[in-house]
């Protein structure tokens, strides 16, 4: 029975790693959990006392399940009702993982989070590996059964991918709120003047309802129709108090380390809207309001001791 809890033991001290890397594959909390799991049933059923380096083992085990949940999601996807969207994870959440280094924390940025989606699974897996994780390549190979050669390769490929992206600016936790807050005050206004001022001329606004909840899937773009879209969205009325149940408070927050808006009803997180930030202005405005990807947010929300009024009531 000791040894039994040793190996669940052993298996518990990797799984914030484990959930971290699955989350940065998968784009989304609860699939990354059920990887999770899954990884530990298969733990449970190998004979440990024969794995030389369990880390490497369970890193192997946890990467190849998500590169086959990867492979099926892109047909899944194909299906999908309006445009997808990763699941936002809000400030403290573990699952968020490493963020000591600013390769670790643009990793999980909420920005790159959407341009992985343009990588293939494999190309996805050998940059979260390296760029999150930081792990040699000889490492990565032998997890993705592929020479060092391609690893190498296939690394320097995403991360071309990724740099053809937006560049990003990184803030800290105060001045994402500072920008929240003057957001709010300009697309509260009432006006379209103030938001384009904080606005980049080629910024997009995109949606993820899941079918659920009514939402842009077709990307507006340009700052006009951005700014003019916003002002609607942030207008209180009783149609969207009716659909979420209720009046929606408005706080500043972050989410995947960059500037959100969090709407709450209740208790319940119905809503993350977030900032990609530039040196230019604000670049793109991604809503994340199916409820299914909210359910993590929602119970985080819950548990963390807020004080501070909302900055908004829709």
């Amino acid at each position: 029975m000791a040894l039994i809890m040793s190996d669940v033991d052993r298996f518990e001290a990797a799984r914030p790693r484990l959930e971290a890397i699955a989350y940065r594959l998968l784009g989304s909390a609860s699939e990354a959990e059920d990887a999770v799991q899954e990884t530990f049933l298969r733990w449970q059923a190998a004979d440990v006392g024969r794995i030389g380096v369990p880390e490497a083992w369970l890193t192997k085990v946890l990467t190849n399940w998500c590169l086959n949940v990867l492979t099926s999601a892109r047909a899944r996807r194909e299906t999908y009702v309006g445009k997808w969207l990763p699941e936002p994870l809000l400030a403290g959440d573990p699952m968020l993982g490493p963020a000591d280094t600013a390769e670790q924390r643009d990793s999980v940025s909420y920005a790159v989070l959407v341009l992985l989606e343009r990588l293939t699974p494999g190309e996805r897996a050998v940059y979260v590996l390296r760029e999150a994780f930081d792990y040699p390549h000889r490492e990565i190979a032998e997890v993705l059964e592929i020479t060092e050669a391609a690893s190498q390769q296939t690394y320097h490929r995403a991360r071309k991918h990724i740099a053809d992206g937006r560049a990003r600016t990184e803030v800290d936790e105060g001045a994402a709120r500072r920008i929240v807050e003057e957001f709010l005050a300009a697309a509260t206004s009432g006006r379209t003047e103030p938001l384009l001022r904080l606005l980049t001329q080629d910024a997009l606004a995109v949606g993820d309802g899941g079918g659920k909840v009514p939402a842009r899937a077709k990307a507006f773009e340009g700052a006009l129709a951005v700014a003019t879209f916003l002002r609607g969205m942030f207008k209180p009325s009783a149609a969207k108090r009716a659909h979420v149940g209720g009046a929606a408070e408005v706080y500043a927050a972050t989410a995947n380390g960059g500037p959100a808006i969090v709407a709450v009803v209740d208790g319940r997180v119905v809503a993350v809207v977030c900032l990609e930030v530039t040196a230019e202005g604000v670049a793109a405005v991604r809503s994340q309001v199916n409820p299914d990807k909210l359910v993590r947010a929602t119970g985080h929300w819950a548990a963390a001791d807020r004080g501070e009024a909302p900055l908004h009531t829709l």
